[in-house]
C-alpha cells in the first residue's frame, strides 16, 4: 500500500457521496473496521458488502445497553453472515468504578467518566490495533460538535506520535431521511427501539425517546449541555473553551 495522503484525499473526497468515500477507505486500507452501534452503521455495512468488500466489525457492549440492542447485533450478524467483534469494558477499572460512584453517578457529574470506562478505553485498545476506521457520524447529529468535520481525517483522539489513525466519516452529508431512504429501499436490520421513539441510541440509562419535533440527539444525555453530547469516541469533535 503506498502512503496515504489525507490532504489530497480531503480535496478528492469534500462533498462526495457515501459509497465514493467507503470505496476509497477500502481501496486504501487493508487493516479498517466499521464501528458498529447504530442504523448508520449498518448502512455502511450493506455499502461495503454491495461493493464486494469484507471488512472488520465491532460493537461496543458497555454492560448497560438495552436488551433490545443486544438482540439487534445478534440480527445484523445473522442477516449478513458477519463476525462482530463485541469488545468489553476492562473489569478492574469498571469494579473500583462502580464500587466508588455506584451506577448512576453520571447524573449527577456528568457522563464522561463512566463512558471513559465502558467506551472510550475498549475502542482505544481496539483502535491501537489499525490504520483507520470507518464511523457513521453526520453533520446534521449536531452542529455543536460535528458541524464542521471532514468526509475523512487524522483522529487526533486515538492518534499517537508513531501511529498516526485515519477516520473515515462516508455518511457525513446524509440527512437522518437519507440513512432511512436506504434501510428501506435495501431492507437494512435496525434496532426495534426506533419504532417506541427512540433516534439516536445509546446505554439504556442515558437515553430515552424524543418528543415530535425534537433534534434527534436531545434524547441524549438529557440532563446535560448539548455541545457535550460525545461519549468520547468522538472526543475530538469537541470544541475547547477559547
Amino acid at each position: 500500500m503506498t502512503a496515504f495522503d489525507l490532504s489530497a484525499a480531503q480535496t478528492e473526497l469534500h462533498g462526495k457521496n457515501p459509497r465514493t468515500i467507503l470505496k476509497t477507505a477500502l481501496a486504501n486500507f487493508d487493516n479498517i473496521a466499521i464501528s458498529f452501534s447504530g442504523a448508520e452503521d449498518v448502512v455502511l455495512i450493506d455499502m461495503a458488502l454491495q461493493l464486494g468488500k469484507s471488512v472488520q466489525v465491532f460493537s461496543l457492549d458497555t454492560g448497560r445497553l438495552h436488551p433490545e440492542t443486544y438482540r439487534f447485533i445478534e440480527q445484523v450478524r445473522q442477516h449478513y453472515q458477519i463476525e462482530i467483534e463485541v469488545l468489553s469494558p476492562d473489569r478492574e477499572q469498571l469494579d473500583a468504578f462502580v464500587k466508588q460512584k455506584g451506577l448512576f453517578s453520571f447524573y449527577e457529574d456528568g457522563h464522561q467518566q463512566c463512558c471513559g470506562i465502558r467506551k472510550v478505553e475498549p475502542l482505544r485498545r481496539q483502535l491501537a490495533g489499525l490504520d483507520a476506521w470507518i464511523t457513521g457520524q453526520r453533520k446534521d447529529q449536531s452542529q455543536d460538535t460535528r458541524g464542521d468535520i471532514p468526509e475523512v481525517q487524522l483522529d487526533t483522539a486515538f492518534s499517537t506520535a508513531d501511529k498516526p489513525l485515519i477516520k473515515f466519516n462516508p455518511l457525513l452529508n446524509w440527512s437522518s431521511a437519507q440513512v432511512w431512504d436506504y434501510i428501506e429501499a435495501y431492507q437494512v436490520p435496525f434496532n426495534s427501539l426506533h419504532k417506541q421513539g427512540f433516534i439516536s441510541i445509546g446505554c439504556e440509562p442515558c437515553t430515552r425517546p424524543v418528543l415530535p419535533n425534537q433534534h434527534e440527539r436531545a434524547g441524549r444525555w438529557w440532563w446535560e449541555d448539548a455541545a457535550k453530547k460525545e461519549c468520547g469516541l468522538h472526543g475530538g469533535n469537541v470544541k475547547k473553551p477559547s
